[in-house]
């Protein structure tokens, strides 16, 4: 007995259905064999037919059983002596069946499965306990569903038919499967086998009906139908009313819904379902359009030498730019002439990007010029935003422009700004690189493969560009010549003709990510004035800083100069000769021997040029010759540079005022002022009320001592004086 075995045929998946006389069969789902053995606990079951079914967690599931000749009534297994007396009840059968199946359709279907011979309406249509006393419901949605066949154009069709369906017929459903490609519901009353399956055609590619199991047994007026009244669902069906009628209340729409279509709803989710339909029916671009014709002439108003345009598209589409006095006059007079141009995903706003130039300024800070509000980041909107950017930029001069080079970016700057610079962000080109490296390469590989990519792109001579692009071909060719193909004068200090003074990236994005609240949708208008009031702050907290500055450098370039002027003191220094007549070459011995024209401000090495302060081997010079170092730093270092760049400082913009009533409106559709809207603040207001009853409060007189303020309690006033007081009362 110990060693006896049963062959166990598992059944997944499929529905059972009873004949005329109560017999049960089983149709449909998946078969798998095992062996069961009769010294098995319950729990060996268990691990066995998870193991059979793929590892399938079975804590939802059941199993059951027939015995042997009786089709009529399903036995359970649920502990070791169900299981024992299973093996002994079949050591005669060949064969035993064991049904595995979920806890929520643990019932046995009394009716026919519905295929596609079945009639639609006795598949489907339920019964109605009391027909007379249902609220007005729409005819047409009782037939939203008509039964096996029943096509729709997507799995999101059937989902609306089918919500409008259980509308109709008031009752509640779950989903089983709920996919792109299949959708299989059943009723959420315990006691209805009501149960619909419906996938695409593999054929015709069509979303179809195909298994419609039982007839509804729930459908009653005590359902609770608000749960059906989704929020989505509301706006849908208000929307239409909301449009002709724009100061539709949410007790009306509570009301309306009540008396036609029988749903009951409290006065938040008619409040929440009213949101969604102005949004769908005021989209925030023709929101946006309304308002950013304002908010320009407010910019040009309060912030006079701005410039702001708006450009109006097809389908309430628009295009925004504004660049502030304030961010010009810094850019012209104290920042480099260097522009990083990037595209800011602001996460909560899905409807718009940002395309920003930046600066930076003395101290490698990012320095806001230019923002542009456009639907999305192509190569359209990058020329028109190029093309406003050269119009409001006083002088536009030689300008090193720094970009991913995507949208057409390579090309559009070149057109746009004749004889400018335009090289790689690096941190961008450093991830481009890393995607080239599959997996085949080990970790430690790929490490020293960026740090060799790295030291090319900060070399300052060819020599060296050559010698870590040799080290990287060493390990892969591909990825040498994928380097070569990239242009080297786009990325490296030994070949860029542009101006970057060690500055290689920009964290704009950042910045202004960290400006924007990411836990809710900003209007546009208000997204960029929530921008224009951080910029504003950040202006006057760097200028309020720079005014204790008392070094000619500023704070990190002042750092730079005494770490390069510690490595300058081991240099030696000879005269070069003089065959041209110039005495300010010189020759500076550091392992190699390295020229320097103090003329030109240029060092062999090339670390002067790229990084715009005095490298060691023109230190060592300025050291002998008896020179200030400071005076051959590029102007964009020094403080009095930096202090120019915020000078002046971006207004604010009082909010608006709405105008009168009398005013034609007619002639400025989509041009009145527009309020900025705010969000209420969490919690319960700070202020009292304005009541003069709640501010006064009666006077506590003790009854011991006749006094006030205090109560018999705590009294501290003298028997005796409370009786010489009492006394005389």
């Amino acid at each position: 007995m110990g060693s006896r075995q049963i062959v166990a045929v598992l059944q997944i998946g499929g529905e059972f259905t009873t004949d005329d006389d109560g017999r049960m069969t089983y149709s449909g789902g998946e078969a798998h064999a095992m062996h069961v053995k009769s010294g098995w606990t319950f729990k060996a079951l268990k691990h066995e037919i998870s193991s059979t079914l793929n590892n399938l967690k079975l804590d939802t599931y059941v199993f059951k059983y027939f015995l042997p000749r009786n089709n009529k009534t399903l036995i359970s297994i649920s502990n070791d002596k169900d299981l024992k007396r299973m093996v002994e009840f079949h050591a005669e059968s060949e064969t035993t069946y064991i049904y595995v199946i979920k806890k929520v359709d643990n019932r046995v279907i009394m009716s026919p499965v519905a295929d596609s011979s079945t009639p639609a309406d006795s598949a489907i249509t339920g019964t109605t306990p009391d027909r007379s006393k249902r609220q007005k419901i729409c005819a047409s949605w009782e037939n939203a569903i008509t039964g096996v066949g029943q096509v729709f154009e997507g799995p999101k069709e059937f989902r609306d038919a089918l919500h409008k369906y259980a509308i109709a017929h008031r009752f509640h459903y779950r989903f089983i499967k709920n996919d792109s490609s299949r959708v299989t519901v059943e009723c959420t009353d315990e006691g209805c086998p009501w149960r619909m399956h419906a996938s695409k055609s593999p054929a015709k590619k069509e979303f179809m009906i195909k298994k419609v199991v039982g007839s509804h047994t729930c459908e009653s007026e005590t359902v609770k139908s608000h749960r059906l009244a989704s929020q989505k669902w509301v706006a849908s069906v208000i929307k239409d009313k909301l449009r002709d009628s724009p100061n539709y209340r949410p007790r009306d729409i509570a009301n309306d819904l009540q008396r036609e279509y029988g749903l009951s709803l409290n006065y938040s989710q008619a409040w929440r379902g009213k949101l969604i339909a102005r949004k769908e029916l005021y989209s925030p671009h023709e929101e946006a359009c309304n308002q950013l014709p304002w908010f320009r002439d407010r910019i040009l108003v309060t912030n006079p030498g701005s410039v702001a345009t708006v450009v109006a598209l097809e389908d309430s589409k628009f295009r925004f730019f504004v660049a502030f006095h304030a961010s010009l006059h810094g850019f012209e007079h104290g920042c480099r002439p260097l522009l990083f141009l990037d595209v800011v995903s602001v996460k909560p706003n899905k409807h718009w990007k940002l395309l920003a130039a930046t600066s930076v300024d003395g101290e490698g800070d990012a320095f806001p010029v230019a923002l542009a509000v456009v639907d999305d980041e192509s190569q359209e909107n990058w020329h028109w935003f190029l093309e406003q950017l050269k119009a409001s930029l006083p002088t536009p001069g030689e300008i090193t422009f720094i970009s991913t080079g995507k949208s057409g970016l390579w090309d559009d700057v070149s057109l746009i700004f004749p004889g400018s610079y335009h090289g790689y962000n690096v941190n961008f080109f450093i991830e481009e690189f890393k995607t080239q490296l599959d997996g085949s390469w080990s970790e430690e590989v790929k490490d020293i493969m960026v740090e060799h990519l790295k030291k090319a792109i900060y070399s300052c001579t060819v020599n060296e560009f050559n010698h870590y692009i040799e080290l990287i071909k060493a390990e892969s060719d591909k990825l040498a010549e994928w380097l070569m193909e990239a242009k080297p004068d786009r990325w490296s200090d030994a070949f860029f003709k542009g101006s970057r003074l060690g500055q290689y990236t920009c964290s704009i994005s950042e910045t202004i990510s960290d400006w924007i609240p990411n836990r809710y949708e900003l209007p546009v208008v208000q997204l960029l004035d929530t921008i224009r009031c951080n910029l504003m702050e950040t202006i006057y907290i760097r200028r309020e800083s720079s005014n204790t500055w008392s070094e000619v450098l500023t704070p990190s370039a002042n750092q730079k100069m005494q770490e390069e002027v510690s490595k300058a003191l081991s240099l030696s220094v000879v005269c070069s000769a003089e065959e041209e007549g110039n005495s300010n070459v010189f020759e500076v011995c550091d392992g190699s021997v390295y020229v320097v024209n103090i003329d030109t401000w240029e060092c062999t090495c090339g670390k002067w040029r790229a990084s715009g302060i005095p490298c060691p081997h023109a230190l060592a010079v300025f050291e002998q010759t008896e020179q200030n170092p400071l005076d051959y730093c590029t102007k964009y270092f020094r403080t009095e540079c930096y202090r120019m760049t915020y000078a002046v400082s971006i207004n604010p913009i009082p909010d608006v005022i709405v105008p009168p009533a009398s005013a034609d409106l007619s002639q400025s559709v989509g041009l009145q002022p527009c309020p900025i809207l705010t969000r209420r603040q969490v919690g319960r207001p700070k202020e009292k009320p304005a009541d003069p009853r709640i501010t006064i409060k009666r006077a506590v007189r003790c009854s011991r001592c006749k006094g006030y303020g205090h109560n018999k309690a705590t009294c501290k006033v003298p028997l005796t004086v409370t009786a010489a007081v009492s006394s005389q009362v």
